[in-house]
This record gives structure tokens, C-alpha cells and sequence, in this order.
């Protein structure tokens, strides 16, 4: 890890594609250059000190306008209000799924991933005064199970439940910020530790040191070690974290098991 950081450690690193293997597949994610770097001899688009002085490429002063107010209730295909996310998360998250799941740090209750205006029905299609339902999606870390309850907005009651096991949709930002925390804290964080000193003179300690970057990783057949077998049925990451101001630091060998709380380095 610090030999591939140390080669960028202060440049700007545009356009750097980075592989990511998944399950048979390949994703390309390119990595942008450290935000406000600035490097001479570039063809940086910003407007000169001369030209400021003459005046010239000068941007006129924006306008903020104030937003117009939310109603607490939206109609057809409208964006969910903040009252109906609010009323959605209430009725999904009822006493039993509270009582019977846990979130990413392993406390009670499932950890919330996102509220969803839902699809009509079938039947609903043409209808504008069809009711609005919201699908509010949790992931249960207890029995590593993606929970989706189907919400109608006008009652507030539950229609419909849908509980999946070997589904892994994008990681929120808490479980993101949990699974650096998790590298921080084993030894295999040792190297990513060692780049941030480096490139900072500073202790790396928290996950909020970093900008972070993930993806669900899933294991292919034989995967090595195997301890990352089970990583598709588990909740498993791979982080792309940077540096604040400053370079991304190479972190792809590794895999962080969420649901099994451990951390990985991948073979080859």
C-alpha cells in the first residue's frame, strides 16, 4: 500500500482508472484529482490575477433564491416531502423489526438505507388521484436480510413487505463510515494509517479524517482468503478513501466485512 501512495503523494492523479472486481465482473472507477490542487505548468481554467485586475472573466455575483416552501404532502409522481419520509420511516420501523434486528454498529433496530416514492400499481397507471406509497428500505445486520415495507402515504399503514437475503444494494454513508472505522481499527489498517502520516504529519484516528468512496464487494467461487467467501451473503466493502485537501490512498486489497465485523486483505 504505501509503495503504490508514496508515487502520488502531492500530484494530482486525474483520470486514474481504478479496476474493481465484483462477482465476474469488472467496474472501472476513476478517481479525481485532489480538490483545489494546484500544480504549475497546468491549464487550470480558473480566471488569472491580471485578468481579475482588468476585470476580465469576472463572474457576475450570484442569486441565491429562497426555496419555495414544502408542503407536508406531495401529489402523483412528486418527490417525497420531508413529512412523508418522516410519516414513511415511522410505520415501517414497527416494535417487532425494532426488537428483532440490528444496524451496521450492532445496536437494536435495522439500519435505514433510504425511502423511495413506490411504482404504481398496474391498474394505477393512468389514475392521478392513485394513492402514494413509499418504500422504505432497511438492511438487518442480525440476520443479514435487505427489508423493504411498502408504505400508503394517505393511511399510513404497511401493504406490503419484502424481506431478501443475498441482495446488496449501495452502501449508505453510515455503513461507509463504519467500515473505516473498522479498517482504522485492525491491523491491516496499519499501511493506510502509515499514508495518511505521510501525506498529512498527522495521527490518522477517525473515518472523518477522510472523504470516502465505497462499493459493495462480492466474493467469486474460491475466492481467496475464505474468509471473504461469504462476503455477497454478508454485507462487504471496499473503500476508495482520500485524504482531506489532499491524494486518495490506495486501499483496494482490502475487504471489510460488515455483518461479520473483520477485515480481509485479497490474494495476488
Amino acid at each position: 500500500m504505501r509503495r503504490a501512495v508514496h508515487r502520488h503523494l502531492g500530484k494530482v492523479m486525474a483520470g486514474v482508472a481504478v479496476a474493481v472486481a465484483g462477482t465476474a465482473a469488472m467496474a472501472a472507477i476513476t478517481l479525481p484529482g485532489a480538490a483545489g490542487a494546484d500544480e504549475s505548468g497546468g491549464t487550470g481554467s480558473g480566471t488569472t490575477a491580471q485578468q481579475a485586475a482588468q476585470g476580465q472573466g469576472a463572474a457576475a455575483p450570484g442569486v441565491v433564491e429562497q426555496a419555495p416552501a414544502e408542503g407536508a404532502k406531495g401529489t402523483g409522481r412528486d418527490p417525497l416531502t420531508d413529512e412523508e419520509i418522516k410519516r414513511a420511516e415511522t410505520a415501517a420501523l414497527n416494535r417487532q423489526l425494532l426488537n428483532s434486528s440490528e444496524d451496521v454498529e450492532g445496536d437494536r433496530g435495522p439500519q435505514r438505507l433510504g425511502v423511495d416514492l413506490a411504482e404504481p400499481e398496474a391498474d394505477e397507471l393512468d389514475d392521478p388521484h392513485a394513492p402514494r406509497r413509499a418504500d422504505v428500505t432497511f438492511y438487518d445486520y442480525k440476520s443479514d436480510a435487505l427489508v423493504t415495507k411498502t408504505v400508503d402515504l394517505d393511511t399510513g399503514k404497511v401493504e406490503d413487505t419484502l424481506t431478501r437475503h443475498g441482495v446488496q444494494p449501495p452502501l449508505g454513508r453510515a455503513e461507509t463510515t463504519e467500515a473505516a472505522r473498522l479498517l482504522i481499527a485492525d491491523p491491516l489498517g496499519a499501511g493506510l494509517k502509515a499514508d495518511y502520516k505521510d501525506a498529512t504529519g498527522k495521527q490518522l484516528t477517525s473515518p472523518d479524517q477522510l472523504l470516502l468512496t465505497s462499493m459493495v464487494y462480492r466474493a467469486a467461487p474460491g475466492a481467496r482468503p475464505a474468509a471473504l467467501g461469504k462476503c455477497g451473503e454478508h454485507r462487504c466493502v471496499r473503500l476508495f478513501p482520500k485524504v482531506r485537501n489532499g491524494p486518495w490512498i490506495d486501499a483496494r486489497a482490502f475487504v471489510i466485512d460488515l455483518s461479520a465485523r473483520t477485515v480481509g486483505r485479497l490474494a495476488g
